[in-house]
């Protein structure tokens, strides 16, 4: 890319996010809820990935849940992370008429019964809220349990999904070669799935999307350096990209090193819209079509 082009796209991304932040703070001066989008008031967001059952969330779980509908989030998405973590986001989706959940044990979780373990994933996965299995997958990076374990582990959740014709929510984490090879020979006769928080190369993309998957954005592409993964997304075809919070953790720019929240996945939208020059409205129909083809709701 040219340097002046250079220029021109990285100074329309911005504008798009300062115009996205000044609203927000209008909002706030009118007396509405600090993340409430005036430019999206039907429920037309998803995120498809935040943990509303952890900890950070504990003190104020409805608030935030009320808030994302404000700003225009209609489905929220909870994945497990542990036997319990499912138990409990199942628990909220039977709670709240916009949480769904998934099942799920995260590659970083010890699990000492898996066979145990699996049954019970199989016996929640039955719920009608239970949208998907995860987050499962690979993750090298911080090597908290055995590979061989890890492997295991994901193989058997892979195995679940099948059996239950649901999606998959996949965590890699410097562990693409492993991963890539594990769904490829995945038996499963229709693949659906996505990789969630995606931070790949661009032939890491193409393999993806060759095997049918899609990919999880999730706040990193509002970081001002985060010039290759924009380019990426801005990229990528639009039918393959769901919108994902990961909700405590990875605010985008805004609110970096704060508590995220469902809420905030329009920014999400607003640095995609700028990359691939679109309104965000319809970069948020056009994901949360996606998302609604792939998890049913």
């Amino acid at each position: 890319m040219a340097a002046h082009s250079l220029f021109r796209h990285r100074a329309n991304h911005s504008r798009v996010l300062r115009d996205h932040q000044r609203a927000q703070r209008a909002a706030h001066a009118a007396g509405r809820p600090a993340n409430c989008r005036p430019c999206l008031t039907a429920a037309v967001l998803c995120d498809t990935h935040c943990h509303l059952d952890f900890g950070a969330f504990d003190a104020d779980r409805k608030q935030v849940i009320e808030r994302a509908g404000t700003a225009g989030v209609g489905r929220l998405l909870n994945p497990g992370t542990s036997l319990e973590s499912s138990q409990s986001a199942v628990q909220l989706a039977g709670q709240h008429a916009a949480v769904y959940a998934a099942v799920g044990i995260h590659p970083n979780e010890q699990v000492k019964y898996l066979g145990e373990i699996l049954h019970e994933l199989d016996l929640l996965a039955g719920h009608p809220r239970v949208v998907a299995i995860g987050e499962i997958g690979l993750d090298y990076y911080r090597d908290a349990v055995d590979r061989a374990a890890q492997r295991e582990k994901f193989e058997a959740q892979l195995g679940l999904a099948a059996a239950r014709c649901l999606p998959v929510i996949i965590h890699c984490r410097e562990a693409f070669a492993d991963a890539r090879a594990i769904v490829a020979a995945w038996p499963a006769a229709h693949r659906a799935g996505v990789f969630h928080s995606f931070s790949g190369s661009q032939q890491d993309l193409d393999a993806l999307l060759e095997l049918g998957f899609s990919i999880g954005v999730t706040a990193p592409v509002t970081y001002p350096k985060a010039h290759a993964l924009r380019q990426l997304v801005g990229a990528a075809p639009l039918g393959r990209i769901l919108l994902e919070t990961d909700a405590p953790f990875l605010a985008p720019q805004s609110r970096r090193g704060q508590r995220n929240e469902p809420a905030l996945v329009a920014e999400v939208a607003a640095a995609i819209a700028a990359e691939r020059k679109m309104e965000i409205a319809q970069v948020a129909a056009a994901t949360s079509a996606n998302a609604a083809a792939m998890f049913g709701w």
